[in-house]
């Protein structure tokens, strides 16, 4: 059968594909039609490629379905099949691809598919898809019996997909003999138990293991890679020493990440020069300190370097002029913040997180000379001073400002806040915001009254955050002209005054935290209109007044505004009169300590007088108990009386 009439009978097969082959078919020339998403050879006009991705179908196909894939047998020439996205509820999906003898690349990324069974990989026995090189199944919930497939086609792959599955048990030693490999992806797994050797994989370019559960490497095979150029082995369970002789020769090594084990490396009294120049080097939570290996300060190109949960570190980043990713945050670092990072090896950084140490002083001038950084995060230290004003003025390409959990005193300069205005001003006529490079890969910010570490999203944030520090005086006006911010942290300082009429105007914010301060007045009407508003938090002030009304502020629970005692209006009390003072309720927590507190009493009572009449009762209808009750204290009666007579007579 001609493969054009073929796909007139099967397309609709596909759910509203009839629809779309008639919409998008057309006559190109000598009866030939062309479909979008489907490829033909110019030569012999057969169907060799079929490209049927969900993410790239017009909108009225989105959510297509299969439930059978047989007749993809008849497609005898088919070389490309991409089924990205597509449901395929067919139980023998496999039954249709196995007999596709010319097959290259097979496509079902993200594909709902049923799950794979022993009797159905009876389909792939002597089967002739022996010619796949490209396989992705990475998203499917497939498990470990996808191995018992792709072991008998190892000699021709050469990218394997098989991230965010379900895939459990050990890595198969076939991968570690794959002459052809280029590309193995298999994070985001349940992978256990050791790396295999990969010493026959002489083609792996990039092998991903991350976000699994594997224990440690099987020898030092990895180090005999020649054309390795990312290593991914970051959150598992690797345990032992890291040597020179795991990368001896990974000449073409540009990524290696490491980060989240429990790995050491071994310290040598040598420079060892290594064979590569990485790009990015990610030894988070690895021993490290206090002597960084000596190799790493060889690495003159590293653009992105995390050294984070590491230890002590020494100042390892003065010959890395290519820097502009760095993070040493959660580490032992005392003292000043280093001077060096202000210096010309560091002009380039966009991302610098230091928080979580132990770092005192005030934030070094020098990184006025930073001024491409997009995130400065040194919360969690001992800084001090007042917050520099330079930060807007120099720091004009800022997204995300983290100053928390320090001792920053004195005022919000006016100054300061006006030279804030460009870190945030950043908002299209058309409401989008400007993003951050996707290569500023993480951090933890304290959103939405959490801790959250963002990765992707942290592209949408521009966020301000100079809570817990000794900050006094008012919350300066300019603050609200910072439109474009999407999170401002002002709380547990010590601010006085009013909250801004014009706040109203920030209308972009999505998370506002002003509690544990002494902020008073009403709340202004204008917060009413933050639409995007999903976080807020003003409790424990001396607030007062009606909150205004409208689902968005009235909307919040009544833990919101607790410790205001002059609020009134929905969530909490109703207002006695207009403008007048009125008694806040009590919280929830207030309210459970007086239940807590009325029950502990009561059990006590109750127990006082079960324990006093069940020993009364007792004595009452129990003889022997009785008598030895009344004759303990008869005999205690008498030995106090004799003893105080003795005493007595003796001091006569």
């Amino acid at each position: 059968m001609d493969d054009h009439k073929l796909l007139l009978l099967v397309l609709p097969i596909l759910s509203l594909c009839t629809r779309y082959v008639y919409v998008s078919a057309s006559q190109v020339g000598d009866g030939e039609v062309r479909w979008t998403g489907v490829v033909c050879s110019k030569n012999t006009r057969r169907v060799i490629g079929l490209q049927l991705n969900g993410a790239k179908l017009p909108y009225q196909l989105r959510g297509l379905e299969v439930d059978n894939l047989d007749w993809l047998s008849n497609l005898s020439f088919l070389s490309l099949l991409d089924l990205t996205g597509v449901k395929i509820s067919d139980t023998n999906w496999l039954r249709g691809i196995r007999r596709l003898s010319c097959l290259k690349e097979l496509y079902l990324d993200s594909c709902d598919i049923p799950q794979l069974t022993p009797s159905s990989l009876n389909f792939f026995v002597n089967s002739s898809s022996a010619s796949l090189a490209i396989l992705d199944l990475s998203g499917t919930k497939l498990n470990s019996l996808v191995f018992s497939w792709l072991v008998n086609m190892s000699t021709s792959l050469v990218r394997v997909e098989l991230s965010d599955n379900q895939i459990g048990g050990l890595i198969p030693d076939a991968f570690g003999s794959s002459i052809f490999l280029e590309y193995l992806d298999l994070s985001g797994n349940q992978l256990q138990g050791l790396v295999p050797e990969m010493r026959g994989s002489v083609s792996l370019r990039e092998l991903h293991l991350s976000h699994n559960k594997l224990t440690g490497l099987q020898g030092t095979s990895f180090g005999q890679l020649p054309k390795l150029e990312i290593l991914d082995v970051s959150y598992n369970f690797l345990q032992g020493i890291v040597s020179e002789s795991h990368f001896l020769k990974l000449h073409s090594l540009k990524v290696l990440d490491l980060s989240f084990n429990s790995l050491a490396f071994l310290e040598t009294t040598r420079v060892w020069i290594p064979p590569f120049q990485l790009n990015v080097l990610k030894l988070a939570s690895c021993y490290l300190g206090p002597h960084l290996p000596k190799w790493v300060q060889t690495q003159s190109n590293i653009s992105h370097l995390d050294l984070s949960s590491a230890g002590q570190l020494p100042d390892c980043w003065m010959s890395m002029t290519k820097l502009s990713i760095l993070n040493l945050g959660n580490n032992d670092i005392s003292g000043e913040i280093p001077r060096t990072l202000g210096q010309s090896g560091c002009w380039l950084l966009v991302s610098l997180q230091l928080r979580s140490n132990n770092l005192s002083g005030e934030l070094p001038s020098n990184l006025r000379n930073c001024q491409t950084l997009r995130l400065l995060d040194v919360g969690g230290n001992q800084l001090m001073g007042n917050v520099p004003a330079w930060i807007g003025t120099y720091l004009t390409s800022l997204m995300v400002l983290s100053l928390r959990d320090n001792n920053f005193y004195g005022t919000i300069l006016q100054k300061t806040t006006q030279s804030l205005i460009p870190i945030t001003g950043f908002v299209f006529s058309d409401g989008s915001r400007y993003e951050i490079d996707s290569y500023i890969e993480n951090a933890l910010v304290h959103w939405k009254g959490q801790d959250e570490e963002y990765n992707k999203t942290l592209r949408f944030l521009k966020l301000i955050d100079l809570s817990s520090n000794r900050i006094v005086g008012n919350i300066p006006k300019e603050f609200s002209l910072l439109r474009g911010l999407i999170s401002l942290n002002l709380s547990r300082n010590h601010l006085t005054g009013n909250i801004d009429s014009e706040i109203g105007q920030m209308t972009m914010l999505e998370s506002l935290d002003l509690s544990r301060n002494q902020l008073s007045g009403e709340i202004p009407i204008g917060m009413a209109e933050l639409n995007y508003l999903a976080f807020l938090d003003l409790s424990n002030n001396n607030l007062s007044g009606k909150i205004p009304p409208g689902t968005q502020l009235q909307g919040f629970d009544a833990m919101v505004y607790a410790g205001n005692n002059e609020l009134c209006g929905h969530p909490l009390a109703a207002c006695l009169s207009a403008g007048g003072p009125r008694p806040s309720p009590a919280s929830d927590h207030e309210k459970e300590d007086k239940n807590l507190d009325a029950g502990f009493y009561i059990s006590m009572v109750f127990g006082f007088v079960l324990g006093f009449w069940g020993v009364i009762i007792t004595l009452i209808l129990k003889k022997s108990w009785r008598n030895g009750y009344f004759g303990f204290w008869n005999k205690t009666w008498n030995w106090l009386y004799v003893t105080t007579a003795v005493y007595l007579k003796r001091l006569r």
